[in-house]
């Protein structure tokens, strides 16, 4: 324990090179007892976000790819989803033009979530948030689907950011609902002084409707000097973003720069900071905007990582499969490698335990099934289910 502040399917489906795990599940142990991480599935290309169907598979957003996957969760097995976003993806071949190299490699561009709308079984909307534009100017864009076999279909764009930048860094792009209200984070395009200008949405988090609209009881709205789409200011890059399910409180983490990665309650209106106020320092030395880490009519972090974990995904754990979890907030560890695990009371954070150290890989995918078990996935394509290690029950007249 650590206490620190710190087959596409068009016409024809074609076989997944994905591949069905052994079924080995290696036991971990936690502050609260063990657990199992059986191997799911392997093969898959930087797995992003997943989301549960009601008929229990599972879809799965890889970004480097800027593909969906199909998982059947029992069988270990999967299809690639044809359709979906055209996303400037992971790698590109150019070879027709002399002044690139035959392949480039895009770091942040792809698919970055995949959401369902909260009245999915009557919409059947699936939302998908990617980078758009092309290889020298892109940005954020959300689209929506239906799910017909394994396709998806009548696709359409319901929000594109004014975020465009030449690079393909801090897109954010991370998706969760509020009722029929959509929140998205725009990261600052790796130019941190747009997190500060409201006519931009690059370093925010937006508030949308669940068809792009603006609410119109956004905080900026009717405002001829900000975006009204924009629910909060001055973010880095959110990599994680929940509602919590007791409270209805927005929560994210995001990534500070040379250390000084943030939990963060989200409130309406709220400036976060990046990057006049930080806890991280300039990656080529030297403290970063003013030198502060706090400063009036700016929103703290609930807490800070240092040295930094590189924090992706994020949720609050509700399930019946780890009680002693329930309410805990759950965030994988890219840099550190690890699942990071969070115990807060009255919006403090008491205990941080890492879990899974040295063996979970770049966790990039935090996700908690129907069923109360932990999904994750890293960077190298395989993908966990957590199980609680259960006593047995005690024998009668045994004591």
């Amino acid at each position: 324990m650590l206490l620190s502040q710190g087959m596409t399917f068009v016409g024809l489906m074609l076989i997944t090179v994905l591949a069905a795990a052994p079924a080995t599940a290696a036991i971990h142990e936690s502050e609260s007892g063990s657990f199992t991480a059986e191997t799911v599935l392997t093969g898959m290309r930087q797995p992003v976000a997943m989301v549960f169907l009601p008929d229990g598979r599972g879809l799965i957003a890889e970004r480097r790819t800027a593909k969906i996957q199909l998982v059947d969760l029992n069988r270990g097995s999967a299809v690639t989803v044809g359709g979906g976003p055209d996303a400037v993806s992971g790698s590109e071949t150019a070879a027709a033009d002399p002044r690139r190299p035959s392949t480039l490699t895009i770091e942040d561009a792809g698919i970055h979530d995949i959401v369902l709308h909260p009245r999915y079984a009557e919409t059947g909307w699936i939302y998908i948030s990617y980078s758009t534009g092309t290889l020298e100017r892109s940005t954020t864009a959300i689209d929506r689907y239906r799910l017909q076999g394994a396709e998806l279909v009548g696709g359409e764009r319901i929000f594109t950011a004014n975020a465009f930048s030449e690079d393909r860094y801090h897109y954010g792009g991370r998706m969760a609902f509020a009722n029929d209200f959509l929140f998205v984070t725009i990261g600052d395009r790796h130019h941190e002084d747009r997190a500060q200008d409201l006519l931009n949405h690059a370093g925010k988090v937006l508030r949308l409707n669940d068809d792009g609209s603006v609410p119109a009881d956004n905080p900026f709205a009717g405002r001829e000097d900000a975006s009204p789409e924009i629910w909060s200011y001055g973010h880095r890059n959110p990599q994680g973003l929940v509602v919590h399910p007791d409270t209805g409180e927005l929560w994210l983490n995001e990534h500070g720069p040379l250390g000084g990665d943030e939990l963060n309650l989200v409130r309406m209106g709220a400036n976060y900071g990046w990057p006049v106020v930080s806890w991280g320092w300039k990656y080529s030395g030297g403290p970063m905007g003013q030198g502060i880490t706090t400063k009036a009519d700016i929103e703290p972090p609930v807490w800070i990582w240092t040295p930094a974990i590189a924090p992706s995904g994020l949720i609050v754990y509700t399930g019946s499969e780890f009680p002693a979890w329930r309410g805990n907030f759950f965030s994988g560890a890219m840099a550190a490698r690890h699942l990071n695990r969070l115990r807060l009371r009255d919006g403090k954070v008491l205990v941080e335990e890492r879990l899974m150290t040295g063996v979970a890989g770049r966790v990039r995918l935090v996700a908690q099934s129907p069923d109360g078990a932990i999904y994750i996935a890293n960077d190298a394509g395989d993908l966990f289910r957590l199980r609680r290690v259960k006593k047995p029950a005690p024998v009668a007249g045994s004591r």
